[in-house]
């Protein structure tokens, strides 16, 4: 089981004896009371035998059922459900395009698929009891020291139910039918709710201390130099000549490779590559001369990163010079390079911190073939577009300030990412936004108190700059020392809260 994981769901257990019998009356009825006992333990047993048929069918059995503890908190199958479910839901949306190359059959039983050497269902419930240990222990640091909930957080929390409901409602079912359906019958808005609640403080915690992290400027240049590899960029083109043997003969059939055929084809695209150098030398273009090679692929990179291969180490060697170029071997990966480096260089320009209100155009209820689609979603657009337009005089017209942007963020940005903390996006580097966005944070004239209004495929953005921030390779440097000093933490404070499965709750689990 992982160091790591996350929960806690204070339920008291309350575990209460009969009256104890008098000395005399426990003397004089010794036998009689051992033989009362058997069949009262037999009684009993039908008992809850009986009532376990009543409420089975009801799933006030998994609802309530003890499958894992934590420390001395319980949680029923249900609340297990929680986790589970959006651990492996999570999974397959975002995989959902490599599941069959995965071996994972969503339409079969997770407990009939192996993943190594175990199966689906116990790679998911590790990944969910992880998650349950993690929160289980952040919401137990944050009631010790009194984080509070606060009202971004009851924002999230109701603008998640509210999502619920309106998706329930959109498919015709209730919340409960719904949850059922994503979460298993057990579930319920209640339970959904608590638990959602949870992992929201969980989170928040975790990105406080996150936060709290402080480096200096020395300490961001001592671990860059050392190890700059892993954050200089290099600008290059190249040429990779494949070197492997054919496992196939002419008619498709497999064929067993030998060293002989391995040292041949090697030796083939060295000559190759070997030609091509020459060619690049007398002027012609890598793109072309690839071209004209069905072994061959050519490469223009700008923002080449560090890795431990051939090709990488010859770019980062400390010697290298604008306008080296070279023939490599790269004997593991049975290939050549053709290679010309042009620079290396540390990504020196400010980050930059940016508010936005994302208005979207609402969904068309025709079909792409549907008579008058194309009009319905440009009106749309027109809609959603004078809309930002508006909303934009409306702020000009009012304080103007970025204080009050945020508030009309918060209030009708579709962003979920940030409509709860004033559409404020910060330390965004070059391309980590759509195009369009991306040109508008970085135009050379941008300043501070900057608006504007940018068309993407997500809808029309209301743009607010608030200023520049850190370098990005401090950014990065920054990244790298705080992600390593968080894993240390909250292994280390994780270490304290392991699940412990229960086997009869476990069974409604998955």
């Amino acid at each position: 089981m992982s160091a790591s994981r996350e929960k806690k769901n204070r339920l008291e257990q309350q575990s209460g004896m009969d009256g104890p019998k008098t000395a005399r009356e426990s003397q004089q009825r010794k036998e009689e009371k051992r033989s009362n006992i058997l069949y009262g333990t037999i009684a009993v047993v039908f008992v809850v035998v009986a009532v376990i048929c009543v409420i089975w069918k009801s799933n006030v059995i998994p609802k309530t059922a003890t499958a894992v503890t934590i420390g001395d908190e319980k949680y029923t199958a249900a609340e297990v459900n929680f986790y589970f479910q959006n651990t492996y839901q999570s999974f397959v949306n975002q995989n959902y395009s490599y599941l069959s190359m995965l071996g994972l059959d969503a339409s079969k039983d997770l407990k009939d698929q192996q993943f190594g050497d175990q199966t689906w269902y116990d790679y998911f419930l590790d990944q969910a009891l992880t998650q349950m240990e993690q929160v289980q222990a952040m919401n137990t640091l944050a009631e010790e020291s009194g984080f509070a909930w606060t009202d971004d957080l009851q924002a999230q929390l109701d603008s998640s139910m509210e999502s619920l409901k309106t998706a329930a409602s959109n498919y015709g079912y209730t919340q409960k039918q719904y949850l059922g359906m994503l979460f298993g019958s057990t579930m319920t808005p209640k339970i959904y709710q608590e638990q959602l609640k949870r992992s929201l403080l969980a989170n928040a915690y975790m990105q406080d201390y996150e936060s709290s992290l402080v480096y200096s400027e020395d300490q961001l240049t001592e671990s860059y130099n050392a190890d700059p590899n892993a954050y200089d960029k290099v600008s290059y083109e190249s040429i990779r000549i494949s070197g492997a043997a054919d496992t196939k003969d002419a008619d498709g059939n497999d064929i067993e490779v030998t060293d002989e055929m391995t040292a041949a084809a090697m030796a083939a695209a060295k000559e190759a590559a070997d030609s091509m150098y020459a060619a690049w030398q007398s002027g012609e273009s890598m793109s072309d001369l690839a071209d004209g090679n069905e072994d061959a692929s050519a490469t223009d990179t700008e923002k080449g990163t560090y890795s431990d291969t051939v090709l990488t180490n010859w770019l980062f060697d400390s010697s290298r010079k604008a306008g080296d170029s070279a023939v490599l071997e790269d004997a593991d990966n049975s290939c050549y390079y053709v290679v010309s480096f042009r620079n290396r260089y540390r990504e020196d320009y400010l980050t930059v911190d940016v508010r936005h209100i994302l208005i979207q155009p609402e969904a068309t209820t025709l079909a792409k073939d549907d008579e008058g689609y194309d009009a319905d979603v440009a009106a749309k657009k027109d809609a959603a577009k004078q809309k930002a337009e508006e909303l934009l005089e409306q702020w000009k017209s009012g304080e103007a300030t970025e204080d009050s942007f945020a508030q009309l963020a918060n209030e009708n940005s579709s962003d979920g990412g940030s409509n709860t903390n004033g559409g404020l996006y910060e330390q965004v580097y070059q391309g980590q936004m759509v195009t369009a966005f991306n040109d508008w944070c970085f135009d050379a004239g941008r300043k501070s108190g900057d608006t504007g209004i940018v068309e993407t495929d997500y809808g029309y953005h209301i743009m607010y700059f608030v200023g520049t921030n850190l370098p990005y390779w401090q950014v990065q440097v920054r990244s790298t020392l705080a992600s390593t000093d968080f894993n240390d933490w909250l292994d280390g404070v994780v270490a304290d809260y392991a699940a412990e499965q229960q086997d009869f709750g476990m069974k409604f689990v998955g």
